[in-house]
């Protein structure tokens, strides 16, 4: 079984800045793909980014491309999303997943084993 808890959220004004982290722990990650997930109130889980094992691609939904970056370091089991020039909509509860079914990234919260239990993220204007 892996545990992966979430931290680094927080309230931040609009244009600033947030750095999530994720540590696994139970087992290793270092094989399983890594994703970050957001969910906004009334609305569905929406895919944000994923990072492969090796660390070699990585993924992001349109909307968040040039502003986060996702990172990891697999000798310390954490998986990290800094968020730069956070907006307003931005703002929701964002969960680190782990996959062990697909090889470059899904969208598909079916394909992740493993789920954090989130960290709030709240942008102000």
């Amino acid at each position: 079984q892996v545990q992966l808890v979430e931290s680094g959220g927080g309230l931040v004004q609009a244009g600033g800045s947030l750095r999530l982290s994720c540590a696994a722990s139970g087992r290793t990650v270092s094989s399983y793909v890594m994703g970050w997930f957001r969910q906004a109130p009334g609305k569905e889980r929406e895919f944000v980014t994923a990072i492969t094992s090796s660390m070699v691609s990585t993924y992001y939904v349109d909307s968040v491309k040039g502003r986060f970056t996702i990172s990891r370091d697999n000798a310390k089991n954490t998986v990290f999303l800094q968020m730069n020039s956070l907006k307003p909509e931005d703002t929701a509860v964002y969960y680190c997943a782990a996959s062990s079914k697909v090889t470059y990234y899904s969208g598909r919260t079916d394909l992740y084993d493993y789920w954090g239990q989130g960290t709030q993220v709240t942008v102000s204007s």
